[in-house]
């Protein structure tokens, strides 16, 4: 029992019953719940006694009456915080009250009560003591569970603060929360990890952590950790240490930590659509008749509705995610693979820092390993990235459509939580009001571990006779949602060149091909300050692909410089993160075209062009090596028909790239 001074000690009046849950992680990185309910006893005058007289043996004072914590500490692998408050809270009103109830027989059957599989199943349980509790699981079990954590973050801290921590979280900072409260500790810990879905958080986690392992904070790695306020002067010295002050609502970052934010116009429109959900009376503030009707959904909806916004966030911030995955088949595992430089220049966001640190992170790491499979379950979010995309892009500007649909989604994440919300009704004896004050309460009793342990005996014999219990997955192909060129104009690229500027390109290199130099030299300034856009960047590949004939095209030393001219100019914006940019339609083409500098000596256009700093990138290279290799796969097992549609979808894929 963490006391106030950071360990177990005696206090001088009876304090009323608390109740909180910690959260461990095994070696395994299975995390257990810790369900803590902690009374207190009056401690005998002879053990008082001979405490002291360990301390000072001649004191002649006699100690006034004092009282010692005794915790009942519950340990699951699932999570279910209100059965265990009700199950820990009924063994103490059984023992407080003196019910004439059997505390062997209760605490038996709740170590054999059987719980039901995910997927909305739910059962009404008893311990034995005239309750009725009813156990119910979320449909999906992928979808966090949050209560009203989220929504209590943000009373706590507020939307600017908590946006910080929630990019700061993403980035692999270290954050640590203050709080006087054990469980809003728990809570804030846990509000934070669902606002990071549908990724996970895989680094130190630990929402309460123990006076003991205070050093723990100077670890070099991120960290998720809740301590007690009362051991706020020794976080001071903590100098790359996010600190999040729940009771006062602060969240300092110091000097020395840079926390990269959300890319606009993400950030502001995040922030917007949290205001309409957390202050709805914002926007009719200036009103001069506002409307009487306007109020905050309840605090269960409105957590998610607040995650509802984190949800449509993340569907944009990872949209066409799935056109950038390449499942790799030479191993015995067929390994998947995220082309970041390809997604992030697709995008236009090779420079933004947030979304680039994100995709280097163990959290994404994590969830293209999960979710990268072809063939699985999907949920919300799979269903939301997939098909929604287009509706957000129609709606951005439009207030009353995005919180429409804000309040579609909350409606979907509570009935995940909640599938029969009207029969979770829970019938639980509580303790007589002002029990904890009784003079002369008994000490908790010593249990008959023989009897408990003969109903563990009795409920396992019964359950290895039952039928085990499935859970019946649906699985599909998951949806890969519109390609990312689909998305190219928000960021101006995919307009940055003109039909006539592709026109010129053409020509250009039509009159090469044709021996018509004095044409092309007219036309070449022009074609070099329209490789400066992405689709005239392509466009020229395009337009050399069809010139290549049986992997070869020989050209005169005249056709063979303009040609060369053209490629360094393409490939001079190249960055050694360009795995998929137009290098990747360059390569093929660099062996192809060549010249003959004298009888036997052919000199190829990749000896013109090898200077560039993409070539020196190793992951370049695999993704090469990968691509051609799931090309010859594919070969095998497509048709002609196939195959020639594969190519165009595959030459559109480039286009999308380049």
């Amino acid at each position: 029992m963490q006391g106030s001074k950071g360990g177990w000690q005696l206090f001088t009046e009876r304090n009323p019953p608390t109740f909180f849950v910690a959260v461990l992680t095994d070696i395994n990185s299975e995390r257990h719940y810790c369900a803590c309910f902690t009374f207190w006893e009056a401690v005998e005058s002879a053990q008082v006694l001979r405490a002291e007289e360990e301390e000072e043996p001649s004191s002649p004072v006699q100690p006034a009456q004092l009282f010692a914590p005794k915790s009942l500490v519950l340990v699951s692998r699932l999570d279910h915080a209100e059965v265990f408050r009700n199950s820990l809270g009924l063994i103490y009103t059984i023992y407080v009250d003196g019910l004439s109830v059997s505390l062997e027989n209760v605490i038996g059957n709740l170590l054999t009560c059987t719980i039901p599989i995910t997927g909305g199943a739910q059962r009404t349980i008893s311990l034995g003591a005239g309750d009725r509790q009813v156990i119910q699981t979320p449909i999906n079990d992928s979808l966090p569970v949050s209560s009203c954590s989220v929504a209590l973050l943000f009373r706590q801290l507020g939307i600017t603060n908590v946006l910080y921590l929630f990019c700061a979280a993403l980035t692999e900072h270290k954050i640590l929360f203050l709080s006087s409260s054990y469980q809003r500790l728990t809570d804030a810990c846990r509000a934070l990890l669902a606002l990071m879905f549908p990724l996970k958080y895989s680094f130190t986690y630990v929402p309460i952590l123990p006076a003991q392992l205070l050093e723990v904070l100077s670890t070099p790695t991120p960290f998720i950790i809740g301590v007690h306020s009362i051991f706020q002067s020794e976080t001071q010295e903590l100098l790359d240490v996010v600190i999040a002050d729940l009771d006062g609502g602060t969240v300092n970052v110091p000097e020395c930590v840079h926390i990269s934010l959300l890319p606009e116009p993400l950030l502001q429109q995040t922030r917007e659509a949290l205001s309409m959900v957390l202050d709805p009376e914002l926007e009719v503030a200036d009103l001069a008749f506002p409307p009487s009707t306007i109020s905050a959904s309840s605090l269960k909806m409105q957590d998610k509705e607040i995650r509802a916004v984190f949800l449509r966030l993340f569907a944009q911030l990872l949209q066409g995610y799935r056109w950038c995955l390449h499942i790799i088949r030479i191993h015995p595992e067929p390994v998947i693979r995220f082309h970041k430089a390809a997604f992030l220049g697709q995008r236009g966001l090779t420079e933004d820092d947030f979304l680039t640190k994100v995709l280097e992170g163990m959290a994404f790491a994590g969830f293209v390993t999960e979710r990268g499979a072809p063939y699985r379950s999907i949920d919300l979010f799979d269903e939301l990235v997939a098909y929604e995309v287009k509706r957000m892009r129609a709606e951005e500007g439009n207030k009353q459509k995005i919180l429409r649909h804000i309040k579609e989604l909350a409606e979907k994440l509570y009935k995940n939580e909640n599938p029969y919300p009207a029969v979770t009704m829970h019938k639980v004896q509580k303790p007589t009001e002002g029990c904890h004050l009784r003079l002369h309460q008994k000490p908790f009793p010593r249990l008959d571990e023989g009897t408990v342990q003969w109903i563990i005996d009795q409920a396992t014999a019964k359950l290895q006779t039952a039928p085990p219990a499935v859970k019946a997955e649906k699985k599909c192909m998951v949806p890969s949602g519109p390609p990312i060129a689909a998305i190219m104009e928000r960021n101006g690229n995919a307009l940055a060149n003109s039909a006539r500027r592709l026109e010129v390109v053409r020509n250009c290199i039509s009159y090469v091909f044709e021996n018509k130099m004095l044409e092309a030299k007219k036309l070449f300034p022009a074609v070099l300050r329209a490789m400066k856009g992405r689709a005239a960047r392509h466009c020229l590949t395009q337009e050399l692909n069809l010139h290549v004939q049986q992997n070869r095209a020989v050209l005169d030393h005249q056709q063979f410089d303009f040609i060369i001219r053209m490629m360094n100019c393409c490939l001079q914006d190249c960055t050694a993160m360009d795995e998929h940019g137009i290098a990747a339609a360059l390569l093929p083409l660099v062996t192809a075209f060549c010249r003959k500098l004298s009888p036997g000596i052919t000199q190829f256009a990749y000896s013109c062009v090898q200077e560039h700093v993409v070539w020196t990138n190793i992951q370049f290279w695999e993704a090469m090596f990968y691509c051609d290799v799931q090309n010859h796969i594919r070969a095998l097992y497509l048709d002609n028909n196939e195959e020639n549609h594969t190519d165009e979808v595959r030459s559109t894929s480039r286009a999308c790239m380049s």
